[in-house]
């Protein structure tokens, strides 16, 4: 194996066990900042090592115990007190289980689950909302500040500055690491819920790089939507972000083409989609309704992505259901880029026409500025209106708004096709 085939392997390993590797540190050394740092001290020790002995049989077992000698070494450099210096170095340097604390972490701790109570940490009250779902994307889904700047449409430095002052914040707070109960649980759910559906979609539609899906990130945020939904049986909208999950996982295996190239909904072959997680999905949303209420932000998407599920083909989609519940959506859960989603219904169900007019009043909003997918909507329904310049000017803009490979390729194809065609002369 070659140096680079090495190199290759050690970042698949970090993107498999980047999460669990920090959470399991976070239990020990209680702080999220300082079980990242020793993470990425293993992360460097695996890149000195790993080119020279090869991929150990157990990889993520190596990088905890890598950092684990870490920890030791900077306790007892920093000798933070002989009572508490003992009790870590127990703990750390120990190969047996420690019987009394495991029985009592299992009583402190109702799903025993270290990455989720790395989100429950990481979203305590003590944090601004906007710095709880930064820290867990980077911690959790194990996104670069780049791809949490997409997702929240704002720019690096932005979410660089907040995932520092939210580490410091939990320091200084000294916020346990735990999952909590009770009202404290309930007040943190929101933010929970919100930060597992965008790793989700990271996973479901990367935001950069060269792959247009992410399988491993999306199948974590689904295994940790499923505990949760364990943990809160009442909670609807846990139902229904479990439901929207499974239903969109259900059409992983068609979203990518032989060649790696994007498949998008309407043209996707329904035979790949996976029953099985369709009819989970179903069930998930038939137990939110079931627990009666006014549906929430969740349950409504997991009520359009059941829409799409039920259709056999993409002509049978019910097109103007689904624009019934954006707009519902909208009146809970108002935002631009739902206006969006709701434009592309209303085209479908009424024509490009009526979809273009929701589309022409978002193009100033300022949270849709560098959201490429308001040009590429808007080309689209130029080009069905046979507008093909225009529809290729827009294109080339969301070509460059862009930052997955696949999602570029995908779209400057159409700038090229819609040039032709507007080269082409009609017939009389």
């Amino acid at each position: 194996m070659t140096a680079t085939d090495i190199h290759r392997a050690i970042d698949a390993v970090w993107r498999i066990e980047q999460a669990k590797l920090i959470a399991g540190l976070a239990r020990i050394v209680r702080d999220v900042g300082v079980a990242e740092e020793l993470a990425q001290d293993a992360l460097v020790a695996a890149l000195e090592k790993w080119p020279a002995t090869g991929i150990p049989r157990s990889p993520g077992a190596w990088l905890m115990a890598a950092a684990k000698n870490r920890a030791i070494d900077q306790f007892r450099r920093r000798r933070l007190g002989e009572r508490k210096y003992a009790e870590f170095l127990k703990d750390l340097e120990t190969d047996q289980p420690d019987v009394v604390s495991d029985l009592e972490a299992s009583l402190d701790d109702d799903i025993g689950d270290d990455l989720l109570s790395l989100i429950f940490t990481a979203c305590h009250p003590v944090l601004p909302t906007d710095a709880r779902l930064a820290l867990t994307l980077r911690l959790v889904g194990g996104l670069t500040t780049a791809e949490i700047a997409r997702a929240f449409l704002a720019t690096e430095p932005t979410i660089a500055q907040r995932i520092v002052r939210a580490k410091r914040t939990l320091s200084d707070a000294k916020v346990a690491f735990e999952v909590p109960r009770g009202t404290d649980r309930a007040e943190r759910l929101s933010s929970v819920l919100e930060v597992i559906y965008l790793i989700f979609n990271e996973g479901y539609a990367a935001t950069a790089g060269d792959d247009w899906i992410r399988p491993q990130i999306a199948e974590e945020a689904l295994r940790l939507g499923r505990i949760l939904a364990e943990l809160a049986p009442l909670e609807a909208e846990v139902h229904g972000l479990v439901a929207l999950m499974e239903i969109q996982a259900s059409r992983m295996g068609a979203r990518v083409a032989r060649d790696g190239e994007p498949v998008l909904l309407l043209d996707q072959d329904r035979a790949k989609w996976d029953r099985l997680l369709i009819g989970r999905g179903l069930a998930a949303l038939a137990r939110a309704e079931a627990l009666g209420g006014a549906p929430g932000p969740y349950q409504l998407q997991a009520a359009i992505a059941a829409c799409h599920a039920r259709a056999a083909t993409a002509e049978e989609t019910d097109w103007r259901r689904i624009a019934e519940l954006y707009a519902m959506l909208a009146v809970v859960m108002p935002s631009p880029v739902v206006e969006l989603n709701r434009a592309v219904a209303v085209a479908m169900a009424d024509g490009p026409e009526a979809g273009i007019v929701i589309v022409d009043g978002l193009v100033g909003d300022p949270a849709l500025s560098r959201y490429h997918l308001l040009p590429s909507v808007r080309a689209d329904l130029l080009a069905r209106l046979g507008r093909y310049d225009e529809a290729a000017v827009e294109a080339e803009r969301a070509a460059d708004l862009a930052r997955n490979e696949r999602e570029k390729a995908m779209l400057r194809d159409r700038v090229l096709a819609w040039r032709k065609a507007a080269a082409t002369p009609s017939p009389d």
